[in-house]
């Protein structure tokens, strides 16, 4: 069993922030019952875990002998461990990675003080299929991957002998998804130990129905359950807490329970000058709930919460604390890149940190329910969400996708997600679905009416969409549908918003996917018409999967969209504004100086074509484009030079040399191309206004590759054997610049309290595994993630190539102050 510090030690990302750290910890409910002696209310059990990837129809019984299975703690995803090859079932969909059956066993020692306790254990995540066992004896199924999920242990466990916990994921039924998936239990897994008297698994729920900056009220209602065979006298006591230990609001009830039953008890607290959450100030607070009986603490829970109002209308759009907010938005799956679909804490911190400096201030969990640990740090860290449940309802999109299951499980696991959800204040909008085939029906509407009546039930407090697009017929045959929700996802369609909103003029709309190349023209409707609340771009990220989205080829290559031809070795998307290593492509640089004020110029180069042979593009794909002034072979000719910016005028230098001046105004759609003759120096982009120099962007000419940098997100990291470091490599000349070119074959090696996680290079051709200590560099970059063991210390990354300098770089590796 974990102890109480390990478990205050993985749910701490950063240790340096401590204080931050410590207010995700008690967000994310990760509490304790302080008067149980010896008792955690929510236990980790993710270490000491054994598996095998194959199937064995005796692997849930007691007495298996399991010693020659692998030890591994959790999160794990086997898929993103195995060989991309063609020939995987998994196809182009799921980016030729293996899947198959896997197993997972766990032996643990009940602890006496459990005797009369309530037991149960919580899956965040598994894909897919899953069956859980305790003892041989099988506690249910659970087909969707990403759901939570939990089962009650109690009248199964042993006391006095050692217990087994297996599991069985069934990813073999291929194929399943429309992108990588991941297999395997790939969330957090956590024992809760209750008294019988105890507040219910999502039992918690926080609104703010009154909202100003001078006064708060704050409902809270709390399902009490009574697992005993007596009535119950109980009193519920709530205190409201902020950034310190002081109190903002108390609130205490007592109600009798009859034997074996469950109560809400609704409790309304007033708070003072409350501090409103927003993206720019994401000031949360938490609910601690005890249930006290016999002037005992039973139980207690800590549940996170913000204070804040949204609203929708067409004369306004979307407001936030009565403030007209534009969604600056991105889709993105639910995969880490070389980590794939394992959600470590920080690998999903890290995903809405490059979010947030992208620019964007809304996020699509597109097609799924996103990790706990995210929806937390988009709290935490300000970022909008729009939750979403399915990718398709009664008709699928492959054989062995959702809509097998949908007609039996839609109900639990859109209660799982609602439930789970909704005291997260970053979520705005619940979507119940994404380009559903059978749209334009009146299936369609019924089934959307369905869903978005048993949303209501829960929660009333946000509106419910979905992704709409066309399907190939007249766009107003889409109007039923749109009517069952309160705003309307359009997929590629906002050019049809003006006209729509004539004819519908209740409607409120927002673009669900929209291809990257038409930022401006997007950021136009956004900005100019009230009941457009905001646009998505597919995708914010680049992920695996839906395998070549988003790529260019050439002339002489096999033409046609991903879904059209097998594209191999392309086995992920290339569509995103960032790439698999976070670096920022020149499309995401514009977006951002579209929507907001925090960059003001940049400037890229366009991939020349490689006469006599010519570029192309695909639907999601923008042109190649650099920050890159190396481009030899082509002195001499023409390159172009693409320059963003805010500014009213932008001029270009080579070497000092004046090229021209450009205007970049709203006409001009914030953008110069210039066209310059190839020659190795340095070229400059100076912002002017009123005729003045004000901000310089500089490209230089790279020497040969001399030379390694390695650079670390974080130079401490938690030694939990979880908490993980990303180290980005960079191959640059003898001055220290990045040689753009660079394709060198770089080796790992790792020493000391730490293992590699995942290595990459954000090539989405390169089909070296994900796994490994070896990786070349592509546009001079790679990347190694480093995960912390259990113990504390040093740990150093060497990186050596052929004719390159070795580097090093040491992480520490420290146990939490806490």
């Amino acid at each position: 069993m974990i102890n109480k510090q390990i478990l205050i030690e993985i749910m701490i990302t950063v240790g340096k922030k401590i204080l931050i750290s410590f207010v995700l910890l008690t967000y994310c409910t990760f509490t304790h019952a302080q008067n149980i002696p010896g008792t955690e209310r929510k236990q980790l059990f993710d270490y000491n875990w054994k598996f095998n990837q194959a199937d064995n129809t005796t692997a849930q019984l007691r007495d298996f002998d399991d010693k020659a299975w692998r030890s591994l703690d959790l999160p794990h995803d086997w898929s993103i461990e195995g060989k991309i090859n063609p020939k995987n079932p998994t196809g182009g969909g799921g980016g030729y990675f293996p899947a198959g059956i896997g197993w997972y066993r766990k032996t643990f020692k009940a602890p006496a003080d459990w005797k009369g306790k309530k037991i149960s254990i919580y899956f965040e995540g598994v894909y897919m299929n899953t069956e859980v066992f305790i003892n041989g004896k099988s506690l249910g199924t659970y087909p969707y991957g990403y759901s939570s999920f939990s089962y009650d242990l109690s009248p199964y466990l042993d006391l006095n002998h050692e217990n087994v916990i297996a599991v069985r994921v069934d990813n073999s039924q291929q194929m399943n998804s429309r992108w990588y998936s991941g297999s395997g239990i790939y969330r957090h897994v956590w024992m809760t130990v209750t008294d019988a008297v105890h507040i219910a698994n999502w039992g918690v729920a926080i609104t703010s129905p009154e909202v100003s900056s001078k006064k708060a009220t704050v409902l809270v209602k709390t399902l009490v359950k009574n697992e005993t065979g007596q009535a119950q006298s109980i009193v519920v006591n709530t205190r409201l807490l902020g950034a310190n230990p002081k109190s903002i609001g108390n609130g205490q009830i007592k109600i009798n329970l009859a034997a074996n039953t469950e109560k809400e008890i609704a409790q309304t607290i007033t708070v003072a000058n409350p501090l409103l959450w927003t993206p720019e100030t994401p000031h949360l607070y938490k609910a601690e709930i005890e249930i006290i009986r016999n002037k005992n603490v039973v139980d207690k829970t800590v549940t996170g919460f913000g204070i804040r109002s949204i609203k929708f209308t067409p004369e306004n759009g979307f407001q936030l604390n009565g403030k007209t907010v534009k969604l600056n938005g991105g889709c993105v799956h639910h995969d880490n890149g070389c980590l794939g679909a394992a959600a470590f804490d920080r690998a999903e911190e890290r995903k809405v940190e490059l979010l947030k400096k992208a620019g964007f201030n809304a996020v699509r969990t597109s097609h799924n329910p996103p990790s706990e640990a995210f929806l937390a740090a988009c709290d935490r860290l300000g970022l909008l969400v729009v939750d979403e449940s399915f990718d398709c309802w009664k008709v699928g999109k492959n054989k062995q996708d959702y809509a097998k299951y949908f007609n039996e499980w839609w109900q639990r696991d859109l209660d799982a997600m609602v439930l789970r959800d909704r005291n997260h204040p970053s979520i705005i909008m619940w979507s119940i679905g994404n380009e559903i085939v059978e749209r334009g029906t009146p299936g369609a509407v019924q089934t959307a009416k369905m869903l978005s009546d048993a949303i209501k039930k829960i929660d009333t407090t946000r509106p419910v969409t979905s992704a709409i697009v066309d399907n190939g017929k007249d766009w107003t045959v889409m109007d039923s549908l749109m009517a069952a929700h309160d705003v309307t996802g359009y997929n590629y369609h906002l050019s049809s918003a003006p006209a729509d909103q004539k004819r519908v003029p209740s409607r409120i709309i927002f673009q669900s996917e929209s291809y990257p190349k038409d930022a401006f023209a997007n950021w136009q409707l956004v900005k100019n018409n009230p009941f457009v609340i905001g646009d998505f771009v597919w995708t914010a990220i680049d992920y695996l999967g839906e395998s070549g989205i988003g790529r260019w080829y050439y002339s002489g290559d096999v033409p046609g969209e991903h879904w059209e031809h097998d594209f191999f070795p392309w086995h992920g998307a290339y569509c995103g504004d960032i790439d698999l290593l976070g670096w920022r492509k020149p499309i995401s640089h514009y977006r951002n100086l579209l929507y907001n004020n925090t960059e003001k110029l940049y400037m890229a180069v366009r991939e020349p074509n490689p006469e006599p042979l010519e570029i192309k593009t695909t639907w999601w794909a923008v042109w190649p484009t650099w920050e890159s002034w190396n481009w030899s072979g082509y002195e001499g000719r023409n390159i172009d030079v693409e320059v963003y910016s805010k500014y009213k005028k932008v001029r270009l230098y080579l070497e000092n040399k004046l090229l021209g001046e450009k205007p970049t105004g709203l006409e001009q759609e914030f953008k110069a191309t210039f066209s310059v003759p190839y020659a190795p120096g340095t070229l400059k982009a100076v912002g002017v206004e009123n005729d003045k120099e004000v901000e310089s962007s500089v490209l230089q000419t790279s020497g040969n590759a001399e030379q390694l940098k390695l650079t670390a997100d974080r130079k401490e990291i938690l030694s939990n054997g979880q908490d993980l470091a990303y180290i980005t490599i960079e191959v640059t000349d003898r001055n220290g610049i990045i040689q753009p070119n660079a394709a060198n074959r770089l080796n790992f090696k790792i020493e000391g309290q730490g293992v590699m996680a995942g290595i990459d290079n954000g090539d989405i051709k390169d089909v070296d595994q994900y796994t490994g200590n070896s990786r070349k560099a592509w546009h001079g970059r790679a990347l190694v993630v480093i995960k912390s063991t259990h113990n504390a210390g040093e740990i150093k990354l060497t990186v050596t190539s052929n004719n390159l300098e070795q580097k090093s770089i040491i992480i520490k590796s420290i146990q939490s102050n806490l």
